[in-house]
């Protein structure tokens, strides 16, 4: 029987089967569907470069009517979100270590008479300058934003010192005060890496046995799916140490990223962070039918979480939905953690807020990967 070098026949009979083929897929096709519509919800509504309504503590000790005016005028800002105005200096840098507040501006007892006596006297301002691109808008009005507010308390009542203004600003960029964006995107690149790396090595590793049979091996075995899950997922915890190694030191060698607060407590969070997504790649695993849809669920939950941990764009910046999925992904708290520890000097006392939802995490995710553990194969 001889063939047509070429037929039309042939080619639509292909196709149709790979269409077929497609449709039985349902996770393959709703991945065509799905990661789209995510990119332009993410990129659309979720992203935002300019952050405003950041967090501000005041510590006024002036409460007369230029100092109100200050503190009005920052908080019809759109830079500005007043939380707090009765902290002293202590307690509002506290907060700003931990990171519940962006800025603290500090007025003195004496600043409107300053104004009035033509003394030029001083207010501080400290930004958490971590991630530069988070307060960098602020910090740029609020010179303007205080001398509007001066000049619209006192004019037409006072003859201002003109040349060198009626006040003085004083910004401490804290943390970064060189707006170095190494400092904030390295120790960023330790929690994506780990992200991507331990979470797809997982899944496609039973995947695999699935795929080859020697998972019918392991299930034979006299072991319980919990003492499977966690021979599975130990040894991933030690590769993601290795890269863990490379990566510090790569960042201090290469970069010169401080590790201004104890290993010991960056390592402990990490051991955290890696369970979590390990046990996240074996879950997925038990969903997967094969490689290709373990890398497919590996991705669709790495795209949100570059995007909406902070890593990329300013957290406070995203609007309130998003920020709320992003507090459910593990890669945010981690990169808190991180950043609180090689930045910021943090110890247990800061890191610990961070620990809880990725435990949270990690005992959702286990749950689900022992519910769906198959004692046979299908």
């Amino acid at each position: 029987m001889t063939y047509r070098r070429f037929s039309w026949a042939r080619i639509y009979a292909v196709m149709v089967k790979e269409v077929i083929q497609m449709r039985r897929d349902r996770l393959t096709f709703a991945m065509i569907i799905g990661v789209p519509i995510l990119q332009l919800v993410l990129f659309g509504y979720a992203i935002n470069t300019d952050p405003r309504q950041l967090p501000t503590a005041i510590v006024a000790a002036d409460n007369g009517p230029i100092a109100r005016s200050v503190v009005s005028a920052m908080q019809t800002s759109d830079y500005f979100s007043i939380i707090d105005r009765s902290l002293d200096e202590a307690a509002a840098e506290r907060m700003l270590e931990l990171g519940e507040v962006s800025y603290v501006v500090t007025i003195p007892s004496d600043f409107g008479r300053g104004v009035v006596r033509g003394d030029r006297p001083q207010i501080l301002v400290q930004a958490d300058a971590s991630d530069p691109s988070a307060t960098s808008g602020g910090l740029n009005a609020l010179s303007e934003l205080i001398r509007r507010a001066v000049e619209r308390e006192t004019g037409g009542a006072l003859q201002l010192p003109s040349g060198n203004g009626s006040f003085e600003l004083v910004l401490h960029r804290l943390y970064n005060p060189e707006g170095i964006a190494a400092y904030n995107i390295v120790p960023g690149l330790l929690g994506t890496i780990l992200t991507m790396t331990t979470i797809l090595m997982t899944g496609l590793a039973l995947t695999r046995e699935v795929e080859r049979g020697t998972m019918e091996n392991l299930m034979a075995m006299p072991a319980r799916p919990y003492e499977i899950m966690i021979g599975k997922i130990v040894p991933y915890i030690g590769f993601g140490f290795l890269q863990v190694a490379v990566i510090l030191v790569a960042a201090a060698i290469l970069f010169a990223v401080p590790m201004e607060g104890p290993l010991t407590v960056l390592l402990s969070v990490t051991v955290l962070f890696l369970a979590a997504n390990v046990t996240l790649g074996y879950t997925f695993s038990t969903v997967a039918r094969n490689q290709m849809q373990a890398m497919q669920m590996t991705f669709f939950f790495f795209l949100p979480s570059i995007l909406l941990s902070g890593f990329m764009f300013p957290f406070r910046g995203m609007p309130g939905w998003a920020q709320t999925i992003g507090e459910i992904i593990p890669l945010t708290h981690f990169l808190r953690a991180v950043r609180s520890v090689m930045l910021k000097g943090g110890g247990v006392a800061e890191v610990l807020p961070h620990t809880w939802p990725l435990l949270a995490f990690w005992a959702a995710v286990a749950a689900i990967a022992l519910l769906r553990y198959r004692r046979t194969l299908d």
